[in-house]
């Protein structure tokens, strides 16, 4: 008889043989050096993980669940958190081609947020550059995203304070937070390889990073709200929203969901609302059109340079090859806005994973629609959706227990 741990340990062994085959295929076909480098270390990370699990698979050991959990964390170590070290190390020691763009961007908004309180410099400035240096002239995040290139700012080149280092630090104590809040399971455990050690994430995580510790806060505060713990809920998406626009959607997901536990769900809302407005503060009164320039211009492809964010989704194919095509995509992602929110008018979301499965389906159309997106943006509605069963293992608790109390009176 096959029983569940050993399902669960067959899925790990194909997550890891497969992951082990994209690394190796990365390593010897990306076009991008910081990819290459990455798969050529990943390789024997996914590898040893894959022998690992199916020597377990063979074992006494198959049903161990902390078996299985020494292996993944292994794997996000070998895959993710090594690659990413060797390759900041490299890049102090003068390698130039060792960090994808978003990484240099945020260290240069760094010091500019150090040297004249905030970080975005005018469109006419960034055109005065060298036309090589234009594109990273640009910082289109919140004001937030800088932050993490303060390390270098202050102290300098050094392997501990490429950006990345701090992303992987805030990953690694919100996932690890939020895993504190969820029952220890077998989904618990494939929700994080989904958020840590699936390549996009690691792959993503090693090179450039600037998107997993948003995803992360996104995570922490859905697991805070299957915990009830709506305050602090609302300052990790606040917090994550500072970061980046991605994480807006989810705001407001999860703002739709406090409305339903008013009043004590509105302690979400606090954090939620006003910690992407206090970032936004500074960067506006120093300088709004600075601001705008960055944050929604260039994204809308109004900059001096044009957005990298060219992956072939229907929304930039449509945007790039039809007539009237930016309007016929934006026309697209707003009706889609506008179902996801007919859905949550209809079926507002009542338990955290609810929350976590309308952010993953809502973003996901987004991602697909959008005139400028990225296959690595992918790692968003993925982690989202795989997060919805292990946000489910929690009993029933506030709003959802009394309707399920209401439906068994009745």
């Amino acid at each position: 008889m096959i029983t569940k741990g050993r399902r669960a340990i067959a899925g790990d062994l194909a997550l890891y043989t497969l992951s082990a085959a994209f690394a190796g295929v990365t390593a010897a076909t990306s076009t991008l050096v910081p990819h290459r480098a990455w798969g050529a270390v990943a390789v024997a990370g996914y590898s040893i993980a894959a022998g690992a699990v199916a020597v377990l698979l063979f074992s006494r050991y198959a049903d161990s669940l902390p078996a299985r959990t020494v292996v993944s964390a292994f794997a996000w170590a070998s895959t993710a958190l090594l690659p990413m070290v060797i390759q900041a190390a490299q890049r102090a020691g003068g390698r130039t081609d060792r960090a994808q763009e978003e990484v240099v961007v945020i260290e240069h908004g760094g010091q500019r947020l150090l040297d004249h309180g905030t970080p975005y410099l005018r469109t006419d400035e960034i055109a005065a550059l060298p036309s090589g240096e234009q594109l990273l002239g640009y910082l289109p995040y919140q004001p937030g995203m800088a932050l993490f290139g303060l390390p270098r700012a202050l102290a300098g080149v050094a392997w501990w304070t490429d950006a990345r280092i701090w992303f992987a630090l805030v990953t690694a104590v919100a996932l690890g937070f939020a895993a504190t809040l969820l029952v220890r399971g077998n989904a618990l455990l494939r929700a994080m390889q989904f958020a840590t050690v699936l390549p996009v994430c690691a792959l993503t995580l090693a090179t450039g990073g600037d998107d997993i510790p948003v995803l992360a806060l996104c995570l922490l505060a859905l697991a805070l709200c299957a915990a009830q713990r709506y305050g602090a809920a609302g300052i990790a998406v606040g917090v994550a929203a500072a970061l980046k626009l991605f994480a807006w959607p989810v705001a407001l997901v999860l703002l739709v969901y406090a409305w339903l536990r008013r009043p004590e769900g509105w302690r979400l809302a606090v954090g939620a609302i006003t910690l992407p407005i206090l970032a936004l503060i500074p960067a506006a009164v120093l300088d709004s059109t600075a601001l705008l320039d960055n944050v929604v211009r260039f994204p809308l492809g109004e900059g001096v340079v044009e957005s990298p964010a060219q992956s072939p989704f229907p929304g930039y194919l449509i945007a790039d090859n039809l007539p009237g095509g930016r309007v016929i995509a934006g026309a697209l992602l707003v009706a889609a806005g506008f179902a996801i929110a007919a859905w949550m008018i209809r079926r507002p979301p009542r338990t955290a994973a609810d929350a976590a499965k309308v952010c993953g389906i809502g973003l996901l159309a987004a991602i697909l629609l959008m005139p400028s997106t990225r296959f690595g943006y992918l790692l968003y509605p993925v982690a989202l959706l795989m997060w919805v069963p292990a946000l489910r293992l929690p009993a029933l608790t506030g709003l959802a227990a009394r309707d399920a109390g209401a439906r068994g009176a009745s």
